[in-house]
This record gives structure tokens, sequence and C-alpha cells, in this order.
């Protein structure tokens, strides 16, 4: 990415930890805690569907990023 006035990069963080899963239900306003796999928030929605009949959810995943300053333009 470049912007007006310097070159700069971005990348993962490799000081930011692992990436963050999560999910929350589409119908209602309950959410998964936050887990370091996948697995966590997915036997949460499964659990969620055949409590309450839900079946629609929306999955994230949180990665850290690092910006790097290249320089100025040349």
């Amino acid at each position: 990415m470049v912007s007006r006035f310097a070159d700069w990069s971005l990348s993962l963080d490799p000081y930011g930890g692992p990436a963050i899963h999560a999910a929350e239900c589409t119908t209602c306003d309950e959410a998964s805690p936050g887990a370091d796999s996948r697995d966590v928030p997915e036997v949460w929605c499964l659990r969620h569907a055949a409590r309450t009949g839900h079946t629609g959810f929306r999955s994230t995943v949180t990665t850290f990023l690092r910006a790097t300053h290249l320089g100025p333009l040349t």
C-alpha cells in the first residue's frame, strides 16, 4: 500500500498473538466467547441452534497487523 507521502507495508504482526475466532447469532444478540481456535465458537453455534432453533451465524476472525514505514516516496 502506498500513501501520498511515504511508502508503507502492511503485514501480520508477529507480536500480536494468535488469531481470535468468534461467532454471533444473526437472529438474536448472543455471541460466543473469543478463542484461539474455531472449535469453541463452532460448538457454541451448534449448541445455540439446538437450544433456540436459530440457524444463522456470523463468524469473525480477528488478526493483528503491523504497518512498517519503508521511507519517503522516490
